[in-house]
C-alpha cells in the first residue's frame, strides 16, 4: 500500500530520542488501581519492544480516563503491566514536562523506556484548542526539543484533535506506529477493494455513529444492503411506521436520538430498497425472552431481534463480499438477548468475504466468542473506525500526512 504517511520502516532509530503516543487506557479497580484488562498493553507492546530493540530512547505519552470519571488514575500499573508483558523495564514518571522529566529523558541510555504521567493531568490536554495552538503549547515545547520523532500508534483515538496527538507532529518529523499502521493499511485496503455484495450490519446504543456510517455508505453507493439491529433498528422502524409502543420512544428520546427519527425516515425514502429492518424482535417480559412480530409488540424493552430476523440476516451475511459490522444487535451481556449478535457474529465467521468489526463492545463479544481468526480485521478503535468508515478525516492521521509532507526527507 502506498502511504501518505511516513511509517517505522522509514527511520533509523539508533541512538535516537522518540516520543510515542500509545493508547493503554484500561478499565481499572476502583479499589486497589490495579488494571482489570491489558489488552491494550498487549496491542501496544510490538511497537514499544521494535524501538527499543532498535536502540531507541522511547518516551511513552498515553491517557487513562478523564477529569471527573472514577478511573481517572496515574499510569504507575500501565508501566508496571508494560514491562511484564514485554520482559523489558518500563520506568513510571509522575510527571509529564518537568524539569525532572527533561533531564531524565536527557540521561536516557539506548534502548531506554519511560512512561509519562496521565497526560489528561495537563489541562491543554482536553481543550478546545487549534492545531497551531496545541503545537505552542508548554507540553510540546518542553519534549519536543529533546526528540528526535514523534511516533502516534494510538489509532483508538486518531479521531480526537488533543495536544498529545496533534501538536507534536507540527514540530517534529512523525511516524505512525505498528498499530497506527495495521489499522489504517487493514480499513483502508479493504474498504478501497470492496466486492459486491457489500453488506453492512449496523446496530448499537451509539446509534448516531452507526446512522452517520449507514448515510455516508448509501450515498457514496458503498453499500449494497444495511442490516439494522439494535437500536438503530427501533429508530428506524419508528420511522417507518411501526408501532414500537412508548417505552422503547421514550427510550429513545432519553438517549438523545429524537432527532434521528427524522434522518432515518429520510434514508428511508431514499434507499428504502437497500436498508433491511427486523420482521421480529426479542421483549424482556417477566425476565424472561420473547418474540413477537411487529404488529403484536407490547408495550415492553426491545432486548434483540428475534429469530425470523436472523434467519433472514443470514442468507445476507453468507452471501456478501465484504462485511462491516458496529455495535451489538442487542443487550448481549444479559442471558437470553445474546442470541442475536452471537449468531449474526458466528454467521460473519463463516461468511467467505472480508469482514470488519468497528471495535467496541462488538469486538469484545467476537473476541470473547474466539472469534479473531475468523473475522479478517477486528478494529482496536471504535470511534475511530466508525469514523473513518463514515467518511470522516481522523485529526491525528491528518497531522501524519501534514507531517510527511513538511519532512519528506528523513
Amino acid at each position: 500500500m502506498d502511504y501518505k504517511f511516513k511509517t517505522m520502516d522509514d527511520v533509523d532509530f539508533e541512538g535516537k530520542t522518540v516520543i510515542v503516543r500509545i493508547d493503554v487506557n484500561s478499565p481499572v479497580d476502583p479499589l486497589s488501581d490495579e488494571l482489570l484488562d491489558d489488552t491494550r498493553m498487549v496491542l501496544h507492546a510490538g511497537t514499544v519492544s521494535e524501538l527499543s530493540d532498535r536502540g531507541a530512547r522511547v518516551v511513552l505519552l498515553a491517557h487513562q480516563s478523564r477529569p471527573g470519571k472514577s478511573d481517572f488514575t496515574t499510569l504507575k500499573a500501565h508501566a508496571k503491566s508494560l514491562s511484564n508483558i514485554m520482559s523489558k523495564d518500563v520506568e513510571y514518571i509522575d510527571s509529564i514536562f518537568s524539569k525532572y522529566v527533561q533531564d531524565v529523558i536527557r540521561n536516557m541510555v539506548n534502548g531506554e523506556i519511560i512512561l509519562l504521567e496521565n497526560v489528561r493531568f495537563y489541562s491543554e490536554e482536553m481543550a478546545n484548542l487549534s492545531a497551531d495552538e496545541q503545537a505552542d503549547c508548554i507540553m510540546v515545547r518542553s519534549l519536543a526539543p529533546l526528540a528526535d520523532y514523534f511516533i502516534n500508534d494510538a489509532f483508538a483515538t486518531a479521531h480526537r484533535s488533543q495536544t498529545s496527538l496533534i501538536g507534536f507532529s507540527r514540530v517534529l518529523p512523525s511516524l505512525a506506529g505498528r498499530v497506527m499502521e495495521l489499522e489504517l493499511s487493514s480499513l483502508f485496503g479493504i474498504l478501497d477493494n470492496a466486492q459486491e455484495p457489500r453488506v453492512y450490519v449496523l446496530g448499537g446504543i451509539k446509534a448516531d455513529d452507526s446512522i452517520n456510517v449507514m448515510a455516508n455508505a448509501l450515498k457514496t453507493e458503498s453499500a449494497d444492503y444495511v442490516l439494522t439491529t439494535g437500536l438503530v433498528a427501533n429508530i428506524f422502524l419508528l420511522a417507518s411506521g411501526v408501532d414500537i409502543k412508548p417505552y422503547n420512544e421514550k427510550f429513545i428520546d432519553e438517549r438523545g436520538f429524537k432527532d434521528y427519527i427524522e434522518v432515518a425516515r429520510n434514508l428511508l425514502d431514499d434507499y428504502s430498497d437497500k436498508i433491511i429492518m427486523p420482521i421480529d424482535l426479542a421483549i424482556l417480559e417477566d425476565d424472561n425472552r420473547v418474540e413477537y412480530d411487529l404488529d403484536n409488540i407490547p408495550d415492553l424493552p426491545i432486548y434483540d431481534i428475534g429469530s425470523k430476523t436472523i434467519d433472514m440476516y443470514k442468507e445476507k451475511i453468507l452471501s456478501a463480499k465484504t462485511l462491516f459490522a458496529n455495535g451489538p444487535a442487542g443487550v448481549f451481556e444479559k442471558s437470553g438477548f445474546n442470541i442475536g449478535t452471537e449468531d449474526l457474529l458466528n454467521y460473519m465467521a463463516e461468511s467467505e468475504g472480508f469482514s470488519i468489526i468497528g471495535g467496541g463492545h462488538l469486538a469484545a463479544a467476537a473476541s470473547s466468542m474466539d472469534l479473531d481468526d475468523k473475522i479478517t480485521h477486528i478494529s482496536s478503535g471504535g470511534g475511530a473506525s466508525i469514523n473513518l468508515i463514515a467518511g470522516e478525516e481522523l485529526p491525528a492521521v491528518e497531522a501524519l500526512i501534514d507531517s510527511a509532507k513538511k519532512y519528506n526527507d528523513l
